[in-house]
């Protein structure tokens, strides 16, 4: 298991460092100039250059960049004054990986739930149920989501806040909101896969054997149909703990997202490239504990890995 890990570990590092490559050519091959919507001397302006390594060769901003990241320094925001991205990270990242363990913990367990309920009760009232609720998460954007649950349960029923991030109460909405995709998606994944596993010939086998259908639903059934939902966990769990712009907007949080938008615009190239890496590296840890994940629930994964 030590070999799977650190082998694992190795191509999440490289991983990493390709990402960080690709993200550093594309930033300096935008068009326009970070400073063209500042009004500055000329003398300012190569000053600034020189202050953010523009003066020097690509290829020597290239290893010094990556010299700053590894001592953990993101460098200066070009448009926030006088704030780290480091700063703006830490400021930012807490609101949105908040947000996202909220919607993360009710809409992974519930959506597994859902899809086992469902596949249990093929062609029921409670299948159909599920169906339609994977249809509607899958398909419904969730600005629009977010977009009702203000207007009926904040504006028209008065029970929760329609925006901000001051308390517990604040945070039901936008978390069902950010959520809801992911429900949609575990409990339709969920499904599929436990009416494949249902056909295999070990279950088969293991009903042949008298077996309960409690016993084979939870030690047979549920742990080979969960691989599936495991695969798609990684990018997901990423993508939401790292804040979703739409969501985060509609709801007036302060969260990572608004930041990398505004970033984008503004030509902000530290801001942009810190938050890239930040979001990267979050990606590859994720998809890196899915790896060991396999590992854990199938030996077979890890013994052919070697």
């Amino acid at each position: 298991m030590g070999k799977y890990i650190l082998k694992r570990l190795g191509i999440s590092l490289l991983t990493l460092l390709v990402l960080i490559t690709i993200v550093f050519i594309l930033v300096r091959l935008m068009p326009g100039d970070p400073f063209a919507s500042d009004k500055l001397t000329p003398e300012i302006r190569q000053n600034l250059e020189r202050y953010y390594g523009f003066d020097k060769p690509i290829i020597v901003q290239y290893f010094t960049y990556i010299k700053n990241i590894l001592n953990g320094d993101f460098g200066y925001s070009m448009k926030y004054i006088n704030q780290s991205v480091n700063t703006i990270i830490a400021d930012s990242f807490p609101y949105s990986f908040d947000l996202g363990m909220r919607g993360l913990s009710v809409s992974i367990s519930l959506g597994l739930v859902l899809g086992i309920i469902a596949a249990l009760n093929r062609g029921k009232t409670l299948d159909y149920m599920s169906v339609i609720i994977a249809i509607i998460g899958t398909s419904v954007p969730d600005f629009i989501i977010g977009g009702l649950l203000q207007y009926f349960f904040g504006i028209k029923w008065g029970l929760f806040p329609v925006a901000q991030y001051k308390g517990i109460e604040y945070t039901i909405l936008p978390s069902i909101a950010l959520g809801f995709y992911t429900l949609a998606m575990v409990s339709r994944i969920m499904r599929a896969s436990m009416l494949e596993v249902v056909q295999q010939d070990y279950i088969k086998t293991a009903k042949s054997k008298g077996i309960s259908n409690f016993r084979i639903t939870a030690k047979h059934q549920i742990r080979n149909a969960i691989m599936p939902v495991v695969t798609v966990l990684g990018p997901t769990v990423a993508s939401v703990l790292t804040g979703t712009f739409v969501v985060e907007s509609i709801f007036a949080i302060p969260g990572m997202g608004k930041y990398y938008v505004q970033s984008v615009q503004n030509l902000d190239y530290s801001l942009i490239l810190g938050m890239t890496v930040f979001y990267g590296a979050f990606l590859v840890l994720a998809n890196m504990v899915v790896d060991i994940l396999y590992g854990v629930i199938d030996p077979r994964i890890r013994v052919a890995g070697k």
